[in-house]
């Protein structure tokens, strides 16, 4: 089995920092107090546009569904000019050809989950089958999850391995590894799943799968940009982040952007780096830019029901 090149000695994930709680969700809270002028207001939404991943991952997916996706990720809101696109369109693996088609000159990549989302739960050879067949159909980003399981039992050497190996099967693809915080149970044990999945190869870590609650909160995502933060220093590279889950509101999308500026500076603030998960986000962002242009807010039945 192939296992990735660390970018330094592999640490004993054991050893990962120690985690304030309290520190950490009172520095969080901090975030939302901060004003945002007009003009930085404007800007904000349009960029947290730009970094949200539209998605539909239900059993009732169909062609016809994923196609409106796609439509709505590059036709956000018509009447209103200046309105950028989303930055993905992420599917089940078995969807990925007709998002491909239906996105093709876009610039919107498609990305698909795999490893047997959202459980985790099936064999390492079915992952590796998955995560290759997703890429074969023109998958940009494979978004896989962890085995929650063998990370709570101490086995943090197989869950490393099991990254390690799904990157190597992206090949060109960049990969998301979700953490599913909300099973994770502490900020330790965060910022320890954080560093197993930086140091075996992950392009961003996402926070949730969008199906477990509690999904993506700003103390989880605190924890996380930070681990990023402090892999950066010690290793020279850039890791992107995804708070998915439970981000339905602008203002709160808001104090995302602030919190990543602050935590990791200007170079993440862009969908190279830093994505929502959260599909109702787009249309309470679209909302919100319309109100900031007319003054008025526009009625609900005017943007599509995703």
């Amino acid at each position: 089995m192939a296992i990735a090149k660390p970018y330094l000695t592999i640490p004993d994930f054991s050893l990962s920092p120690r985690i304030d709680q309290v520190g950490v969700e009172e520095r969080a809270s901090r975030f939302t107090k901060r004003s945002i002028k007009k003009d930085s207001k404007m800007n904000g939404l349009k960029l947290v546009l730009n970094m949200i991943d539209l998605t539909t991952l239900e059993g009732k997916d169909t062609d016809g569904k994923v196609k409106q996706l796609c439509y709505k990720a590059m036709h956000p809101h018509d009447a209103v000019e200046g309105i950028p696109t989303v930055a993905a369109v992420c599917v089940y693996p078995s969807m990925v050809k007709v998002a491909k088609k239906a996105l093709d000159g876009s610039g919107i990549k498609v990305a698909s989950v795999a490893t047997a989302f959202p459980s985790g739960q099936a064999p390492r050879d079915v992952k590796l089958r998955d995560t290759r067949y997703a890429v074969q159909e023109g998958a940009d980003e494979i978004d896989m999850v962890i085995s929650r399981g063998k990370f709570h039992a101490g086995e943090y050497q197989f869950v490393f391995d099991e990254i390690a190996a799904i990157k190597e099967a992206c090949g060109e693809a960049r990969l998301k590894v979700i953490l599913e915080t909300g099973e994770l149970g502490t900020f330790d044990k965060v910022r320890r799943a954080s560093d197993i999945a930086m140091h075996a190869g992950a392009d961003f870590i996402k926070t949730s799968t969008g199906k477990i609650q509690p999904a993506a909160t700003m103390p989880v995502t605190l924890v996380m940009l930070e681990a990023i933060r402090d892999f950066y220093y010690a290793t020279g590279k850039m890791i992107g982040m995804k708070p998915a889950g439970g981000i339905s509101k602008s203002k709160l999308a808001l104090h995302y952007l602030v919190m990543v500026k602050e935590v990791l500076g200007d170079a993440w603030l862009n969908n190279e780096w830093f994505r929502f998960g959260a599909s109702s986000l787009a249309n309470d962002v679209l909302m919100q830019i319309v109100k900031e242009q007319t003054g008025l807010y526009q009625a609900a039945n005017y943007f599509s029901v995703d």
